[in-house]
C-alpha cells in the first residue's frame, strides 16, 4: 500500500471515531466525590441521568444505604435499587457512606441539612427538595433525616425501615411528605408490626403513607431490586403530585 493511501485511510479512520464520539448523546455518570461536613469527611456517589444538562433541574434522590452505611453498601445500594433507574427516568442519586461519626440515625445524622445545601449549590434540584430512601438501616435512617430536616424532603421510602426512637413529634414531622414503607412478608425482628403501627399514625394525620407487605420476601426484597426498581420511582413520582389522602 502506498504511503499516500495508508494516510488517507488514517483520516478516514479519525473522521470517523470523531462523528461517533460528537453523535452520541451524552452518557450517564456515576461519580466518586469527597466533602468535609460540619468536621466531618463525607464520601459519596452522584448517579447523573442520561444526557445530563447543568442548566436543568432534576429530581432526585437522597439513597441511604443498610447495614454499616459504608461504600460498599453504597455501591450495592446503587446497583441493585436505584442506578438504571435513575438513568432512564432522568433523576440525580446522592448516595452518601456514612462518616466515622457513626451511621445516619446515629451521629452521621449531624451532616444534615448542610450536606443537602452543598447539594443543592452544586446541582440544579428541582424545588430544592430531594426523595430520601433506603433499605434496612437506610431505611431507619431515612426517616430519622426526614424527621429532623422535613423542610428538604418530598417523601421518605422505608424498605424495610421504622422511625428511630419514635415520637409523636419524629412522625408528625414527616405527615406531609409522602412516606413509603415496604417490608417482607417473611422478615422477622420488629419491622412488621412498628412499620404498621407508624403508617396507621401517619394516615390518620391525612399522610400518603402506604405499608406494604412483599409475599414471600425475606429481609433482602428482590421485588423492589433490578427490573422491579421502578416500583421505588413510581412512588417519587406520585410524591411529586400529591402527599395528602
Amino acid at each position: 500500500m502506498k504511503p499516500s493511501t495508508f494516510r488517507r485511510l488514517l483520516i478516514t479512520a479519525a473522521a470517523g471515531a470523531l462523528f461517533l464520539i460528537v453523535s452520541d448523546p451524552l452518557l450517564a455518570e456515576v461519580l466518586d466525590k469527597t466533602k468535609k461536613v460540619s468536621g466531618m469527611t463525607v464520601h459519596y456517589k452522584v448517579v447523573l441521568p442520561d444526557g445530563y444538562d447543568a442548566a436543568k433541574a432534576y429530581p432526585a434522590v437522597l439513597a441511604l444505604g443498610g447495614g454499616p452505611q459504608t461504600m460498599n453498601t453504597v455501591d450495592n445500594i446503587l446497583m441493585r435499587n436505584f442506578r438504571a433507574e435513575a438513568e432512564k427516568r432522568g433523576y440525580i442519586v446522592i448516595a452518601p457512606a456514612a462518616p466515622d461519626a457513626g451511621l445516619f440515625f446515629e451521629d452521621g445524622a449531624r451532616i444534615f441539612p448542610d450536606f443537602l445545601k452543598m447539594i443543592l449549590a452544586d446541582y440544579k434540584i428541582q424545588d430544592g427538595k430531594f426523595h430520601i430512601a433506603g433499605p434496612s438501616n437506610g431505611g431507619i435512617a431515612a426517616l430519622h433525616v426526614a424527621a429532623l430536616n422535613p423542610q428538604y424532603f418530598l417523601s421518605v421510602t422505608a424498605f424495610p425501615g421504622y422511625m428511630w426512637q419514635p415520637s409523636t413529634a419524629k412522625l408528625q414531622a414527616i405527615a406531609n411528605l409522602c412516606v413509603f414503607m415496604y417490608v417482607g412478608e417473611r422478615d422477622e425482628y420488629m419491622w412488621h408490626d412498628e412499620m404498621r403501627r407508624e403508617a396507621e399514625f401517619l394516615r390518620s394525620k391525612g399522610t400518603l403513607a402506604r405499608y406494604t407487605v412483599e409475599n414471600g420476601q425475606p429481609h433482602r426484597l428482590e421485588t423492589l431490586a433490578g427490573a422491579n426498581a421502578g416500583r421505588l420511582f413510581d412512588g417519587f413520582e406520585q410524591a411529586r403530585k400529591s402527599c395528602r389522602q
